[in-house]
């Protein structure tokens, strides 16, 4: 199918609502706990919060984009996210601010699930992994600069400012879409399915050991970096105390590292092929997150250590992610919103369980962050080698 030159840029800023959402408010931890009146640590329940209305949304989701295309619930998760967002930033308490988290979440899941499933309505194979990597490029400028801009926004107009740039780049999405976004499912290959018949499409798709295996792929890189995103405002905060600004200039250049790779993805798929790219990722993932786990354990080294490993995770999913997502799709074209539903669930879960933990386990120091790290890219790592050859 031929589709405007500009779409992957289009779909990147839709997917984008992910970590401008989660990256731009990492900064302001410390300021939503003063202010609302937390204990260190709790303001990590509104980002579990975001992950497990991410996890729940998306399910619904894949459904309802395989029955009525992907341009209308697109509209309507975009319009629900900007509604909470702005439920977010006159939140009086962490409880109500958790809450609209959540809310806004099950809206902006649309923007993760639909623009996947848009790739695979237009290509696959490799065709799907360039397209997919193009996505990334702008997908990754996002958490360049979400985490600099809130510390910025921080600095001169206070944490709720942040939550009224995101309603504003939920309405920017709600109209782009409505304006812009073509139609990539027609009415003929949209299907409408009963109870029994959609938890039997979900059983199909969760017993194919391609989808499982790089489902599980892309669930343990996840588990990784939203442990990461937990526990690094207090690492790299609190414990070595860097600037907020200064913690969102590292999380660009950690995010940069995702994105160069990403990039340089595509261009080597034709020689080494997709399968010996996440073979890569994953295991320079696993051993960076066992390098920071030792340092993490022993309490020795400076930041720029943790950082150079963090950045070495950060960067090997720019090889992982486009793969794995591809191929946890290509084998359900016919039903790509609920298998692309199904794997954004299983990540965003262990996200929401990862943020849990590193909130819960916080010591002040940066054992829980590395040590969940590395259990989510052993869990990559397990995946990969069960993955089917060939």
């Amino acid at each position: 199918m031929r589709f405007p030159i500009w779409l992957p840029a289009l779909l990147g800023v839709l997917i984008a609502v992910g970590p401008v959402s989660t990256d731009m408010y990492l900064p302001a931890f410390p300021a939503i706990e003063a202010a609302l009146g937390g204990r260190p640590g709790t303001a990590q329940l509104t980002l579990a919060t975001w992950f497990a209305g991410l996890a729940i949304g998306q399910v619904t989701q894949g459904t309802l984009t395989d029955r009525f295309g992907r341009r209308t619930p697109l509209i309507a998760g975009t319009a629900l996210y900007t509604l909470a967002s702005v439920g977010c930033a006159v939140a009086p308490d962490l409880t109500t601010l958790a809450a609209m988290r959540f809310i806004a979440a099950l809206g902006g899941s649309a923007s993760m699930v639909i623009p996947r499933a848009i790739v695979r309505d237009l290509a696959d194979g490799h065709a799907a992994a360039r397209l997919m990597s193009r996505l990334m490029l702008v997908f990754g400028v996002a958490p360049i600069l979400a985490p600099s801009l809130g510390g910025l926004v921080l600095g001169v107009a206070g944490w709720q400012a942040i939550f009224w740039i995101t309603a504003l780049y939920g309405v920017v999405c709600c109209i782009a879409v409505a304006l812009l976004l073509p139609e990539t499912l027609p009415p003929r290959g949209r299907i409408r399915l009963g109870p029994l018949a959609l938890v039997g499409r979900w059983r199909a798709v969760l017993t194919e050991r391609s989808f499982l295996s790089h489902a599980f792929i892309m669930g343990g890189v996840s588990f990784a970096m939203f442990a990461y995103l937990g526990g690094s405002p207090d690492v790299f905060i609190a414990q070595f105390h860097l600037t907020p600004a200064a913690y969102g200039g590292l999380f660009g250049l950690c995010a940069a590292g995702f994105i160069a790779a990403s990039q340089v993805n595509p261009m080597l798929l034709p020689r080494f092929g997709p399968g010996r790219l996440m073979r890569l990722g994953t295991g320079v993932a696993l051993g960076a997150m066992l390098a920071l786990s030792a340092l993490a354990l022993a309490r020795v080294g400076p930041w720029q250590a943790f950082a150079a490993l963090v950045w070495l995770n950060m960067a090997s999913g720019g090889f992982t992610n486009p793969n794995a997502t591809v191929g946890a799709l290509s084998r359900h074209g016919a039903h790509a919103g609920s298998a692309s539903a199904l794997m954004g669930t299983l990540q965003y879960a262990l996200g929401a369980v990862s943020g849990l933990l590193v909130g819960a386990l916080a010591d002040g120091t940066a054992r829980p962050m590395a040590l969940l790290m590395l259990l989510g890219a052993a869990v990559a790592a397990l995946a990969d080698r069960a993955r089917p050859r060939g």
